[in-house]
């Protein structure tokens, strides 16, 4: 079997990794996000310093619609990307001569949105000679955990996205084993439905959250557990449950406090989702738990891990609250071990919505 040429671009791409290999010289990478209706990009030195990370939101287009519009979210990263990379380059004083890599997310995520940057970020590299990288989304939340310090193996991630809900074990970096996933409704998508049945806005988790502290979890709401070894989750029943304890409630014509409502929700959620964590971490040594995913950011969520996890004598990290949302300096920080690896992408790299982690 005669064996296929490398072309003329992927023979630039070799060169120039190897180029710079020998250099010993640190390592600049951009890293590009459009998975949904953030348009990010950042430069990252050596997958640890961020240089810059800039993102462009469209929450405020979408919150009329009360969720993404995936067209809409689209046609926003044309007009985003070119100026969100110009802007990102010049935070970090850097120019595309300076770039050794380009890490771009490909999946999963609303397929429209992802074309966008992997477009960009294929015109670049073929334009400069210069490695492409595909990232996993969910592989670049976790990532995040790396930004703020080094990780130790073997150790657990809880993910907590809005359409993903994952335990995932890591033996070693760029190796993922998923313990657990969500079988119904994720944890953000569940948080967004309550909001919504409490006619809070858009995006409804943060307002969840807010809301949950001014009250007490007084309303009795179960908790999914499964079967007693699983380590999957499920949100879909909870979220039924409180659609109709808000519904019972209205024919009787009683009142719920909403904040009361709203912390008995949170309390089921996070229940489920650190006692679940905390048995993996046990269960397969963890050296450390990371939270990653963009209800990271949920005040009750890292409280109540952090309280487990001290009790239980478990190291945990978590992002800061603006490496949790969709940004690309998570994409840059996992693009680089698959950088040290020499794990590129071809020109035919193509947005993946349904892409598997593991």
């Amino acid at each position: 079997m005669n064996r296929r040429e490398p072309s003329r671009y992927e023979e630039r791409v070799r060169q120039a990794y190897q180029a710079h290999k020998d250099s010993g010289e640190p390592t600049y990478i951009l890293g590009i996000e459009t998975s949904c209706d953030e348009t990010s990009a950042a430069v990252v030195q050596d997958g640890r310093i961020v240089l810059s990370n800039v993102i462009a939101s469209q929450a405020d287009i979408h919150k009329r619609f009360g969720g993404v519009v995936p067209e809409v979210a689209s046609r926003r990263h044309v007009e985003n990307i070119t100026l969100t990379i110009e802007e990102a380059l010049s935070q970090a004083g850097r120019s595309l001569d300076d770039i050794h890599a380009i890490a771009v997310t490909y999946g999963p995520g609303l397929v429209g949105a992802l074309l966008v940057g992997v477009a960009a970020a294929k015109a670049i590299s073929f334009a400069r000679g210069i490695p492409l990288i595909g990232v996993h989304h969910i592989a670049g939340h976790i990532y995040a955990n790396r930004l703020v310090e080094e990780m130790q193996f073997p150790l657990v991630a809880l993910v907590v996205s809005g359409g993903h809900t994952e335990l995932v074990l890591m033996r070693a970096h760029g190796e993922y084993e998923i313990l657990g996933e969500t079988r119904d409704d994720a944890a953000g998508e569940a948080y967004d439905k309550v909001a919504r049945a409490l006619k809070l806005p858009y995006p409804g988790g943060p307002h969840i959250d807010r809301l949950a502290r001014e009250g007490e979890p007084r309303v009795p709401l179960p908790r999914a557990w499964l079967e007693p070894d699983s380590y999957d989750f499920s949100f879909s029943g909870l979220k039924s449950a409180v659609l109709n304890t808000l519904h019972n409630a209205s024919q009787r014509g009683e009142t719920i406090d909403p904040a009361d409502l709203a912390a008995s929700f949170q309390d089921s959620v996070t229940e489920v989702l650190v006692e679940k964590t905390i048995r993996a971490a046990k269960e397969y040594k963890a050296r450390k738990v990371l939270l990653a995913g963009g209800v990271a950011a949920n005040r009750g969520l890292r409280e109540r891990l952090q309280q487990r996890c001290e009790a239980e004598g478990i190291a945990l990290v978590i992002p800061p609250l603006s490496l949790c949302t969709d940004n690309a300096a998570m994409i840059a920080a996992a693009g680089y071990i698959q950088y040290q690896k020499g794990q590129f992408a071809d020109l035919d790299l193509n947005g993946v919505p349904g892409l598997s982690l593991s």
